[in-house]
């Protein structure tokens, strides 16, 4: 009997769970409400701040309540161009402006969106990481469904009622700088999990790892390993459907096309 490998310690949590304690806060839109769905509600960007463990900088908008005497603070993912002070505004007869947040099924085609709802009134779920953003494709009014391209560049069929933001997701280009020290891995990944740093299966002992052992650094059996094998052997490319780099003439042509 092996050792209880790391990713079988993962989920247990314990150390492994995330790092909340200087998180900001969910980044969500608006509840779907009446002034949404019929018309459009103002709010003003308060402040954007800095969220631990977030590449992208986050908007305290603030809203005044359409039925009690109140203001509404909510927390958006920040996009690219949003400043404080600014007036925003949310729903169905909002305009096509940078911030502000729309039904797709009322954005023309080729609107640049981010924060999309998946299914409507989830308050929004894809396109959230620092500078990604989605395409609005094609509407269709009869199914009342439109299709948008995601970051990773597949299409996705969604229904029209589903709210965005407009604009990209600021903090973009995020990734292009070098890390070039462990210190600096450490603490981008302090504020996160302990993910860092990830010892490599090959270069442990054979007991705390299945890729482990050996007298050179070999995995000494296929990578690819079957999707419902038990917790002690399940590493590697799990369920792999192919492997090895992507090329040849139908793949250069697949990404040009996108």
């Amino acid at each position: 009997m092996g050792r209880v490998i790391r990713s079988q310690r993962k989920g247990r949590g314990g150390i492994f769970t995330s790092h909340t304690t200087h998180r900001k806060g969910a980044a969500k839109h608006r509840v779907l409400d009446s002034a949404e769905r019929n018309g459009y509600i103002k709010g003003v960007v308060t402040e954007i701040l800095h969220d631990s463990a977030r590449g992208a900088p986050l908007a305290r908008v603030t809203f005044r309540d359409p039925v009690r005497f109140k203001h509404q603070k909510e927390l958006f993912v920040a996009s690219e161009g949003m400043y404080s002070g600014q007036f925003l505004y949310a729903g169905k007869r909002a305009t096509l402006n940078i911030g502000n947040i729309k039904p797709v099924g009322d954005m023309p085609e080729g609107t640049i969106i981010c924060n999309v709802e998946e299914k409507a009134g989830d308050r929004g779920s894809l396109a959230r990481a620092s500078g990604d953003y989605c395409i609005v494709v094609a509407h269709n009014p009869d199914t009342g469904v439109t299709r948008i391209k995601l970051p990773s560049g597949s299409k996705k069929v969604l229904p029209s009622t589903c709210r965005a933001m407009v604009g990209q997701v600021a903090g973009g280009g995020r990734t292009e700088k070098p890390l070039l020290k462990a210190g600096n891995a450490y603490h981008k990944f302090r504020v996160k999990r302990n993910s860092w740093p990830k010892v490599r299966g090959v270069a442990m002992n054979p007991v705390e790892h299945p890729h482990g052992g050996g007298n050179h650094q070999h995995i000494g059996h296929a990578s690819t390993v079957r999707r419902d094998a038990p917790p002690g052997k399940k590493v590697g490319l799990i369920a792999a459907r192919r492997t090895g780099r992507l090329k040849g003439a139908a793949i250069t042509a697949s990404k040009r096309e996108a």
